[in-house]
């Protein structure tokens, strides 16, 4: 098992995956700011701002330090368009050895396939690099992500997170 690799370059046949960079987080303060309202405050853009460009900025500097595969910008091949991430996180319900999977688009690239194709790709990788067990948590209202996990051979656990005004948040499982 090579826990110890980074995701790197990946490409498809519309997407290349690649190192998230600092100058991108003007994408991710934009995906904050489209989050459904049923999204945790903590998860959304505060009364205050936060977080800002600058503060999204620094974690994505400060991925590039953390242990584990990471994520990856996800662009959309013959444009530079950058779209969303997609990668693998120990934070949440992942670990080293059986890490989370994890996806974001920008609203204007829902509904196209992009979720699937990105999160195909870095599972394929993930089997490659020897995880046995990939891990992801869902909203139970997020209809169009649990359709995602389903198409990548995630099957939900019957783990589900204490109720919450937000909904619940369900675990799901792919074993390679």
């Amino acid at each position: 098992m090579s826990s110890a690799r980074v995701l790197d370059t990946l490409e498809t046949d519309r997407l290349i995956l690649r190192r998230r960079t600092v100058g991108e987080a003007a994408v991710d303060h934009q995906m904050w700011t489209e989050r459904d309202p049923r999204v945790p405050p903590h998860r959304r853009i505060n009364a205050e701002g936060r977080p800002t460009v600058e503060d999204l900025a620094a974690e994505i500097h400060a991925e590039r330090e953390e242990p584990g595969p990471g994520f990856l910008a996800v662009e959309r091949r013959g444009t530079a368009d950058v779209i969303g991430y997609c990668g693998l996180t120990i934070h949440g319900n992942g670990s080293l050895d059986e890490p989370e999977l994890a996806y974001e688009l920008l609203r204007a690239a829902h509904g196209r396939g992009y979720a699937t194709e990105a999160g195909r790709a870095v599972v394929t990788w993930a089997v490659e690099a020897g995880y046995r067990r990939l891990w992801a948590g869902v909203w139970d209202w997020n209809v169009a992500s649990r359709r995602v996990l389903e198409k990548l051979g995630f099957r939900e656990v019957g783990r589900v997170e204490p109720v919450s005004v937000y909904g619940h948040s369900l675990l799901t499982v792919r074993e390679s």
